[in-house]
């Protein structure tokens, strides 16, 4: 037996709405269907998928305020960080460049969850 690939990521949020409005205004991700009876979102991220399921609370779990890419997230590429950066910006999102001087910065959802953009 052997792990093959990977399919998806999940990210709980407490509004679907104000996270969709994130992932799909702001992020540009692509929807894709479901068929599912609980509420949520799933989006095509190139080969892999992020699923994002409702909850009704959250517990944080952020254990360095200072540099945000030392605590759970997920990375995505991008192929113009600067265009996206204004355009995070433009929306209202706080964003943090990584400290390790890549060509990488972190954002988080409504919901807190950290996300990484890296320019590939």
């Amino acid at each position: 037996m052997v792990v093959t690939q990977f399919l998806h990521a999940a990210l709980l949020v407490t509004d679907l709405d104000a996270a969709k409005h994130f992932y799909e205004t702001v992020l540009e991700l692509p929807p894709v269907e479901r068929s599912l009876s609980f509420p949520g979102q799933w989006y095509q991220v190139g080969a892999v998928q992020l699923h994002l399921i409702t909850a009704e609370a959250l517990i944080g779990d952020r254990v360095n305020a200072q540099k945000w890419g030392r605590n759970r997230h997920l990375a995505l590429a991008v192929t113009d960080l600067d265009a996206m950066k204004q355009r995070l910006e433009a929306h209202g999102c706080d964003v943090q460049m990584s400290a390790s001087g890549r060509a990488a910065l972190f954002v988080c959802d409504p919901d807190g969850n950290l996300i990484e953009l890296a320019q590939v």
